[in-house]
C-alpha cells in the first residue's frame, strides 16, 4: 500500500493472512489510526474493506487500489473510547454505530450517535462486551428531519407485503417528489458473531452458509478461505473448481431473478415469468449437481462437501444450453420495450464519485464506473487460471444496474463452460480434512471473495484449544444500503421500488 505503513508506526504484528498470502496486522496507537482515518478520507486510491470489533479492541481492513494490496490495521481500546472513523469517512457510519451497540466501544466524535442494531428489545445492552450491561430504556429513534414548505412524511415497514425482509424506509417527500429517505434497519439481526464465539470448524461453518441465504456459496467460500489461510490448508485443486462452479451458478440465479424483479416493479411481467423460469432451472440443475437447490453447505474449510459425477455435471451443462438459447430473447424484448425503458433510464442515478467513495461493490458499482471486482484484482482460484472480462458500465442508472447483470450473467456462462471443460482433467480428493488442534493452535485469515452483490470480506481468528474466538463477515450490502438513499432524492416516490430492487440489498447479511 503506498503505504498505510508509512503512517504506521506499528507496535506489533500480527501473522494474518489473506487467503494463502501473508497478510500484516498492525497494531497501531490513537494518533496514528486517526491520521489513517484522515488519509482515507482523502487518498481516492484507498477504500475501506471493513470496519469490526473485539471487547478490547477496533479494526479495520483497507483496500489500495493502485495495486490492489489489503493492510488490516487494529487499535487497542480498552478503556473503550477511541478516534471515530465515521468522522473523517462516512462510509463508516453505520459499521461504528454497530460496534457501538454490541461491544459498548465508544467513538469519540462520532457524526451519529444513534443506534442502529439495538432497538431497545435485547436481554442486555452490549451483549459482545466483556461485561455487557442491562437493558435499558431506549427512546424513540430519532429520524433525521427535513424541513421545508409543503413536506410530508411517508412511512413505510419494517412489515412488507409479500415474502420479504423487515426494514423500515422514511420517506420526506414534497408532492410526489423525494427530498429525504432514511432508512432503519437491524431488524433481522442474529447474533451470529456471537455465536461463531466458541464455535468448532463444523458449526462455524454452517453458520457462515446462513449469513445470507441467496449469498451461500459466496459467504462459505469466504470463511472457508479465511479458515484455510489460518491453519495453512491446502484444498484440492478439484475442490476449487468446483467451488467456482458453484459460485458462478448462483451469480446466475440471483442476477437473472433480478432482472425479471426489476421488471415487474415497473409493471412488466412478462419478463418476471421468463426470468423466473430460467431462475428455477438453475437451481433444478444446482440441486441435481450438488444436492442442495442454495448448495448450501455444499463448500466447507478444507474444500467442498459434494463431488458431482459425470451424469450429474450434465444437468449444468443442459441448463447452460437452455439460458445461452432463451436468455438473449429475453434481453432483446427488454432493450425493445419503450415503456420499460421510460422506467428504468434515468432513474436512481449513483454518480460514480459516491459509488468510488462508498467502494460499492458488484452491479451497484460497476454500473456507475468503479471497476473493481475480487476475482480479477485480488485473484484466487479458479479465476486464477479463468479467461473473462469484468463489464463496467457509467450512467449508473436502474438501466445500468440491469445491464451489469445481463453482462454479468453472459461472463457467468462463459466461466462455467471453462470450468465444466477442465474438471474431467482434475480427479483425486475434494477435501481435505482439517484438525483445527493439531492444525495450527492458534493463527488468524482473512479473505477477500466475489458474491453476486460485490466483495465479501470474512476475518477469523482460532485460539489454542482449535476453537473460532472471534469472526467476522462483512456483506457488500453495509456500503450500498447508504447509496440507496442518495439516488432515491429527486426521484418519484412510485419509482423507489424500482431501485431499491435494482440495488437488491440483504437484510440478513447486513443485520448479523
Amino acid at each position: 500500500m503506498p503505504d498505510p505503513l508509512r503512517l504506521i508506526d506499528t507496535v506489533e504484528h500480527a501473522d494474518t493472512r489473506l487467503g494463502r498470502v501473508p497478510l500484516q496486522r498492525s497494531v497501531v496507537d490513537a494518533s496514528t489510526w486517526e491520521a489513517l482515518a484522515v488519509e482515507l478520507s482523502q487518498n481516492r486510491n484507498w477504500s475501506l474493506l471493513a470496519h469490526w470489533a473485539e471487547p478490547d479492541a477496533v479494526h479495520m481492513a483497507l483496500l489500495d487500489a493502485a495495486d490492489n494490496t489489503i493492510a488490516v490495521v487494529t487499535l487497542p481500546c480498552p478503556t473503550r473510547p477511541y478516534p471515530s472513523l465515521a468522522r473523517h469517512h462516512p462510509p463508516a457510519i453505520r459499521l461504528e454505530r454497530s460496534i457501538r451497540d454490541l461491544y459498548g466501544l465508544e467513538p469519540e466524535h462520532a457524526p451519529d450517535p444513534r443506534p442502529w442494531l439495538d432497538h431497545g428489545t435485547w436481554l442486555q445492552r452490549h451483549p459482545l462486551a466483556m461485561a455487557p450491561s442491562a437493558p435499558a430504556t431506549v427512546p424513540p429513534y430519532p429520524f433525521l428531519v427535513a424541513e421545508g414548505d409543503g413536506l410530508h412524511q411517508i412511512a413505510v415497514g419494517p412489515v412488507h407485503a409479500g415474502i420479504i425482509e423487515p426494514g423500515h424506509f422514511r420517506f420526506s417527500a414534497n408532492g410526489e417528489t423525494v427530498v429525504r429517505l432514511e432508512e432503519r434497519l437491524g431488524y433481522v439481526h442474529k447474533g451470529i458473531e456471537s455465536l461463531w464465539r466458541d464455535s468448532n470448524l463444523e458449526h462455524a461453518a454452517r453458520l457462515a452458509a446462513r449469513v445470507s441465504g441467496d449469498s451461500t456459496v459466496a459467504v462459505s467460500i469466504a470463511f472457508a478461505r479465511a479458515a484455510e489461510a489460518a491453519l495453512g490448508v491446502t484444498v484440492p485443486a478439484r475442490a476449487l473448481w468446483l467451488r467456482g462452479l458453484m459460485a458462478e451458478l448462483e451469480r446466475i440465479a440471483n442476477h437473472v431473478g433480478d432482472i425479471g424483479a426489476i421488471c415487474n416493479d415497473a409493471s412488466f411481467t412478462l419478463m418476471h415469468a421468463h426470468c423466473g423460469v430460467l431462475r428455477e432451472r438453475v437451481l433444478r440443475a444446482s440441486h441435481i449437481a450438488f444436492g442442495h437447490r442454495l448448495m448450501m453447505d455444499r463448500v466447507v474449510p478444507g474444500g467442498v462437501a459434494v463431488d458431482p459425477t459425470n451424469q450429474r455435471i450434465d444437468a449444468i451443462r443442459r441448463v447452460v444450453d437452455e439460458i445461452e438459447q432463451r436468455f438473449p430473447a429475453l434481453v432483446e424484448l427488454y432493450d425493445d420495450t419503450p415503456s420499460l425503458q421510460d422506467r428504468t433510464v434515468g432513474t436512481g442515478v449513483l454518480a460514480p464519485a459516491l459509488a468510488e467513495h462508498y467502494a460499492a461493490g458488484g452491479f451497484v458499482g460497476r454500473a456507475s464506473g468503479r471497476t473493481f471486482d475480487a476475482r480479477r484484482a485480488t485473484p484466487y482460484a479458479p479465476y486464477d487460471a479463468l479467461t473473462f472480462d469484468v463489464p463496467v458500465r457509467t450512467l449508473g442508472d436502474v438501466n445500468e444496474r440491469v445491464w451489469i447483470r445481463i453482462l454479468e450473467v453472459a461472463q457467468s456462462l462463459v466461466l462455467i463452460r471453462q470450468i465444466l471443460d477442465e474438471l474431467p482433467r482434475l480427479q483425486g480428493d475434494v477435501i481435505t480434512e482439517v484438525n483445527w488442534r493439531a492444525q495450527a493452535p492458534v493463527g488468524e485469515g482473512a479473505a477477500l471473495v466475489e458474491g453476486f452483490r460485490g466483495d465479501i470480506f470474512a476475518w477469523l481468528r482460532i485460539d489454542d484449544r482449535g476453537r473460532v474466538a472471534r469472526c467476522h463477515v462483512r456483506d457488500p450490502s453495509w456500503f450500498q444500503w447508504p447509496l440507496l438513499e442518495a439516488v432515491v432524492e429527486g426521484n418519484i416516490v412510485a419509482d423507489f421500488p424500482l431501485c431499491n430492487k435494482s440495488f437488491n440489498c440483504s437484510y440478513a447479511g447486513h443485520d448479523l
